[in-house]
């Protein structure tokens, strides 16, 4: 596929439980939902940046520096919040959601997500991930686990470690012993997959996880994976938002 229209969405929803009004907390001088936006901007093959909004606070503040739209507040994910924006952008060829928690998110990351599309037009959705490394990370049920095909095909997601090494029984050296990979939530979508996505029935497997990823697997279509070694900080927390600003400080000529 030559020079599709490709439109970053991000979206940035005013209520979260754990940390209030999370897109517009305060990162070294500039809020958390610039950041992102501003990593995004620089993606090589990102062509549209719109931020997808329930609070006129948040619309207000990005408006000072891009594109927004506002979303009703009662859609239930971030991928229902990106496809409400795509159905009415007509020239949107391939739409990427990029978390809005993600503020130090590698424009690189991004460009190795979308490439996949690029490279095959049979591939409807692609992810990224990156091995672990980290015992801590393994055992963590925030860090999402993939398993892959041979082809880099997801087979499933959980925030369990899998696969479970049946003879190791010293889990500290589990990732020693096997390849293992955490998930980030960067989604590339065909358009018109991404529509119809978000009308299928929410699944089984899906609830348990609370992974939406999981409806696609088990409405039987694939998601190819691209590894990466680039990392990014989800901001879910004060702790992680500290992280984030001492990263900002120590290196304040890249970001």
């Amino acid at each position: 596929m030559s020079n599709p229209n490709i439109v970053a969405i991000i979206p940035a929803r005013y209520g979260s439980t754990r940390l209030h009004a999370k897109p517009l907390i305060d990162l070294c001088g500039k809020t958390m939902i610039q950041r992102v936006y501003e990593q995004v901007k620089k993606s090589s093959l990102v062509k549209n940046i719109i931020v997808a909004t329930d609070h006129q606070d948040i619309a207000a503040t990005v408006g000072k520096f891009g594109g927004v739209v506002m979303t009703p507040a009662d859609i239930k994910s971030g991928s229902d919040r990106i496809a409400y924006v795509a159905k009415d952008l007509k020239n949107a060829e391939i739409v990427v959601n990029v978390q809005g928690d993600e503020p130090l998110i590698p424009p690189q990351m991004i460009d190795a997500a979308i490439q996949p599309m690029l490279d095959d037009e049979s591939i409807q959705v692609a992810t990224i991930v990156k091995p672990i490394s980290k015992s801590e990370d393994l055992f963590d049920p925030g860090v999402v686990k993939v398993v892959l095909d041979k082809e880099n095909y997801a087979l499933y997601f959980s925030r369990s470690p899998i696969p479970h090494l049946r003879e190791e029984y010293d889990k500290a050296i589990w990732h020693h012993r096997h390849q293992f990979y955490k998930h980030f939530g960067i989604y590339v979508f065909r358009k018109k997959f991404l529509l119809q996505f978000t009308e299928l029935k929410e699944t089984a497997l899906e609830q348990a996880e609370k992974l939406e990823q999981l409806r696609i697997l088990e409405h039987g279509f694939r998601i190819k994976v691209t590894i990466t070694e680039h990392d990014s900080i989800a901001v879910d927390t004060a702790e992680d938002a500290d992280k984030v600003r001492r990263l900002l400080e120590k290196n304040k000529d890249k970001y």
